[in-house]
């Protein structure tokens, strides 16, 4: 039997335990080994990609990098909205800044994007997936975003891509900040916040309050009795508080460990259709819906010799989502565990990881509910990687397999390679699978099938990607294959509800290409992203709802006179808001434009307007956008 003992002065010998004791003979296993290269700076490396820092120029994916001066000066409230500008994103949303929103990436779900904020896993146990109503973006401080599946490193969810965002980490000195701000519909926004550095000791913390009254989000309707029901003409605002603190000390020059918290709270106006039949004595009541986020996490990486590192972190998220008067609740706990080894020698990386994933949903009785669900389950994994750079070469090679509590094993793999044409033109390819476990509302509520599968996907994808200077152009093609796409289906069997539930019999392909570009002359800097894509079920062969064929983003920044000016063009087909494909949602073209400038050394200022042409359109039926929105900020970080 191997123990592991440490000595320290003045102390008795401590006895470790045998995973205390792993980094330790692993490190002196490959001590001898070749050098490794340098680790990369922060503002060089994508750590999303292969959940390992990697220099962005090694990455064969398919990645975009949002960083704080791109998120200070888009003006957004909301982080879908900036995502939305991206190559490769749409969103939908049910009214204004609060309610109910999806984020597809390439078509996909949004329930087939893993998001993740500090390393801590953000989803759903009802059926929606992530709750980006919930996420600060005031807290934000980068945002890496990864189109393509990536179960064979992060697990279930990653079918369409991978999300994640990171708070601030402090830096050396003392740096404070307080920014306000003002805009349409009465939104008032205040944040604060100091981070630094003294010694070893790093502390980020932040607080923000953003308030709005908001539009009427159904504007058509009236409290009247219409063929869908009673709805509501009032302006459906929203409130939300949010704040954050992390922390880290530098045990040593090779050891770190790093706590972090989120929390998030945002109440905001919905407006509903209840039918009328019920007759329910609440119906003239406001209509409000509440989201709340908890994150917690707490990691230690250590870099034990030239060779060979690891991190360990232990994760933990807590989400829900309420309704009132017509009361209906949902939580949801996932609490994560993570070993990950690292070996980097010459061009090689190879990783390692052992990961543990425990979810959990409570419903309790609501007023359409009468029963309590309550369930969970977990998920254990083992993966490898291996990474491969030099010359003009770059590979990747992933595989996991992760044992579900309920479903049993599923192996995921992905294979992409990199070849540098020239020292300016690089192609790539890559394929891959992934999964996705049915979540336990779709499996346990009076809607649920507990006979529901897994859905799982085929993806293959080509690149091309052309960079010199401040120039850069690139193509991806990509065909995406899901099976038992789980979706609603009145007319199954064994349903406890007569309305119908969910059944895993449907078939997907998300097919497209993506053309995206960049280009400075002078003082002025363009870009543009336009994708073709075709989101299909294959089972009807509609288009999948809510998802265009085409959408597109072009912009321009101009610095002059100590201003940067922009304006951004986004632009949409049309859609359709049901699965039958039968009412149709308009294409859209929205104006953005902004300007900023540093008014003093320590003070920023920021203007921004919205729909210029103040164009009437619709993410979802029923439900009206903002219409024009101006919005100015002023923010204050001393030097």
């Amino acid at each position: 039997m191997i123990s592991c003992v440490s000595l320290s002065r003045g102390r008795a010998p401590v006895r470790r335990s045998h995973l205390a004791c792993l980094p330790l003979a692993l490190a002196s296993a490959f001590g001898g080994l070749a050098h490794a290269q340098e680790a990369p700076t922060l503002g060089e490396t994508v750590v999303t990609a292969n959940r390992t820092p990697q220099a962005l120029s090694d990455i064969v994916g398919d990645v975009s990098i949002i960083d704080r001066q791109t998120i200070e000066r888009s003006g957004a409230t909301g982080v879908a909205d900036l995502l939305a500008r991206q190559p490769g994103i749409e969103i939908t949303r049910n009214g204004g800044i609060g309610n109910n929103t999806s984020v597809f990436i390439r078509g996909a779900e949004t329930r087939f994007t893993a998001v993740y904020i500090d390393g801590v896993r953000i989803d759903s146990q009802s059926t929606v997936g992530a709750g980006w109503e919930g996420i600060p973006l005031a807290q934000i401080d980068r945002i890496e975003v990864l189109r393509g599946p990536a179960a064979a490193v992060y697990g279930s969810d990653a079918i369409g891509g991978v999300i994640q965002l990171f708070t601030k980490r402090g830096e050396e000195g003392v740096s404070p900040y307080v920014g306000v701000g003002i805009g349409s519909n009465d939104l008032r926004k205040l944040e604060a916040g100091l981070s630094g550095k003294s010694g070893a000791f790093d502390y980020s913390l932040g607080v923000a309050h953003e308030e709005s009254k908001g539009f009427n989000i159904q504007p058509a309707s009236k409290r009247v009795l219409s063929k869908d029901g009673y709805t509501s003409p009032d302006r459906d605002g929203y409130r939300s508080n949010s704040g954050n603190v992390k922390l880290g000390y530098q045990i040593t020059p090779d050891q770190r460990i790093e706590a972090s918290v989120l929390s998030s709270d945002i109440l905001a106006g919905y407006d509903t259709t209840i039918p009328f039949r019920t007759k329910l004595p609440f119906l003239f009541k406001d209509d409000l819906s509440s989201n709340t986020l908890r994150t917690a996490a707490l990691t230690w990486s250590a870099k034990w010799n030239e060779i060979y590192s690891t991190r360990v972190q232990v994760t933990d998220s807590r989400s829900t989502y309420e309704t009132d008067p017509a009361y209906y609740r949902t939580e949801t706990h996932l609490r994560g565990y993570l070993f990950q080894n690292e070996f980097r020698f010459g061009p090689h990386l190879v990783t390692a990881a052992l990961e543990r994933r425990e979810d959990g949903l409570v419903n309790p009785a609501a007023t359409t509910t009468a029963k309590l669900l309550a369930r969970d389950r977990s998920q254990d994994a083992i993966s490898l990687g291996y990474g491969f750079v030099q010359g003009p070469h770059s590979l990747q090679l992933h595989v996991r397999h992760d044992k579900d509590s309920e479903f049993g094993g599923k192996t995921t793999g992905s294979a992409a390679y990199g070849y540098a044409i020239t020292p300016t033109l690089r192609a790539t390819v890559s394929a891959g699978t992934a999964f996705r476990v049915p979540t336990l509302y779709q499996r346990f509520s009076e809607y649920g099938l507990a006979s529901l599968k897994p859905e799982s996907s085929r993806n293959v994808e080509l690149g091309l990607k052309y960079t010199e200077g401040a120039t850069s152009a690139g193509i991806v093609v990509y065909s995406n294959r899901v099976q038992n796409l789980i979706v609603f289906d009145g007319s199954a069997k064994g349903c406890a509800s007569s309305f119908g539930c969910y059944a895993s019999t449907a078939r997907a392909r998300y097919q497209g290409v993506t053309l995206s570009g960049g280009h400075r002359i002078g003082d002025v800097t363009l870009r543009a992203s336009l994708d073709y894509q075709d989101p299909r079920d294959l089972s009807t062969n509609n288009l999948l709802a809510r998802r265009a064929q085409r959408h597109a983003t072009f912009g321009a920044d101009w610095r002059v006179a100590g201003w940067t000016l922009g304006a951004e063009v986004q632009t949409s087909s049309k859609r359709y808001d049901d699965a039958a494909n039968t009412v149709k949602l308009g294409g859209y073209t929205l104006l953005n434009l902004s300007a900023s400038t540093q008014i003093t050394r320590d003070l920023n200022l920021i203007a921004r307007v919205d729909n210029v042409g103040n164009k009437d359109y619709q993410y979802a039926r029923l439900y009206a956008t903002a219409g024009r929105t101006a919005y100015v900020g002023l923010k204050w970080t001393p030097q």
